[in-house]
């Protein structure tokens, strides 16, 4: 089969066209014949030598993928959404996504929601996967002492991550803001639910957050920056608000003041999807079919693509996902070949 390799660790021409064995899907894995692949941020963190895979899952990059069930070994007790051979499906994976094959537990595997091409498929199940972790089973948001009326916030709002965030939170009826860099990108975000989109560029997103609260904050900020970011993240929560960050763009390193957080209730936490689990995926899995898959069958959730390249430019795709020009999801199409 053809896959994307990562030759050496470096800038994006590392990236390479390769011909690799097919893998063989082990217990309780099935074999998916990719048309899309979805690109991430890991994904280029992986390529500088900065994010290894886990033990056990493939060198390829690739968290993400979209095609046909063509293999494997389908215990029907444990397949909760009744799949098949010859069934398209898009699925979460630890590794190996980049290629015209990949093997992924089916507990992974969610089908492909009704209406939906291949690439616009890709595009879900690593951010989907992410936001519902982060954001409802481990901040709470609409659990916390602000109750149903919770309010939440996103920096990064026009990344995949982000517009992601702002649709499933609007779609479940909360108030939602995001940062973006550019005028344009906030406008975006508004197109997309978010009550107010903040240029982190030109705004202070504090004062701005505190000012549509009534001074109250936000219950719960979803943050990929980390760095110098927190200790503002802490000024703008709400008391007993709950900041989870899932990425460090910024820094891995902050100055906070603790007695903030005691006397305020504050949360801090974060975790990192790519290691968890199975059966730890397999429970988002069976929540993002219950509450967010109808919302995507009916359009009230879209995926956001911002463009697709063919699997062989992956290299460029990686270039364009290190300018921070685009707004939603980069997804590479295996469809007419690399």
């Amino acid at each position: 089969m053809n896959a994307i390799e990562i030759t050496e660790f470096g800038a994006p021409e590392v990236l390479k066209l390769a011909e690799r064995p097919m893998p063989e899907p082990k217990a309780g894995e099935v074999l998916i014949k990719v048309s899309a692949s979805g690109v991430n941020r890991p994904d280029v963190f992986q390529r500088k030598g900065g994010y290894a895979p886990p033990p056990g899952a493939s060198d390829l990059p690739g968290l993400e993928v979209a095609g046909e069930i063509v293999g494997g070994n389908i215990d029907e007790k444990r397949n909760p959404f009744g799949l098949k051979i010859g069934d398209r499906v898009c699925a979460l994976m630890a590794g190996g996504g980049y290629a015209e094959y990949a093997t992924v537990p089916l507990l992974q595997c969610l089908p492909v929601p009704k209406g939906f091409s291949d690439v616009e498929a890709a595009a879900l199940p690593e951010t989907f996967f992410t936001v519902w972790s982060n954001v409802f089973d481990r901040a709470l948001l609409g659990k916390g002492e602000g109750g149903e009326n919770e309010t939440f916030l996103v920096q990064g709002g026009s990344s995949g991550i982000g517009v992601t965030a702002i649709q499933i939170a609007h779609a479940l009826g909360y108030r939602v803001f995001a940062t973006a860099g550019t005028d344009e990108k906030c406008r975006a975000c508004e197109a997309l639910g978010a009550e107010r989109a903040i240029n982190y560029k030109t705004e202070d997103f504090v004062e701005v957050i505190k000012s549509l609260t009534n001074d109250r904050g936000v219950d719960v900020i979803l943050d990929m920056v980390a760095g110098s970011y927190v200790p503002r993240e802490l000024k703008a929560l709400a008391d007993g608000g709950r900041l989870v960050i899932i990425a460090l763009l910024g820094g891995a390193k902050a100055e906070v003041n603790l007695n903030d957080i005691l006397r305020r209730r504050l949360t801090v936490t974060g975790s990192t999807l790519r290691p968890r689990p199975v059966e730890f995926k397999a429970k988002i899995a069976a929540q993002l079919k219950e509450r967010v898959w109808p919302h995507l069958e009916d359009g009230t959730i879209k995926p956001v693509i911002y463009k697709v390249f063919p699997a062989a430019q992956a290299a460029q795709a990686h270039e364009l996902m290190e300018s921070s020009l685009h707004v939603g999801k980069i997804v590479l199409n295996w469809g007419a070949g690399a």
